[in-house]
């Protein structure tokens, strides 16, 4: 007995078909819902950057201090 593919019998391999209309192409709304906002990239950078300015500060305070014992 030889058996036809899933596809030939009418069923489905369990994944979802596209829906209809989005053939691979995503939508205004689609693509600014999975972007990552500007302004937090931005105030993250310069909080990173402005983290680093004072922890790097408070290490040369303490190398200083350390010298003058």
């Amino acid at each position: 007995m030889i058996q036809e593919p899933a596809a030939d019998r009418g069923e489905t391999s369990g994944t979802p078909a596209p829906a209809p209309g989005r053939a691979g192409k995503d939508s205004r709304a689609d693509r600014e819902e999975r972007r990552f906002p500007t302004g937090i990239l931005v105030r993250l950078f310069a909080y990173l950057i402005a983290g680093h300015l004072f922890a790097a500060f408070l290490y040369l305070l303490f190398v200083l201090g350390g010298q003058n014992q």
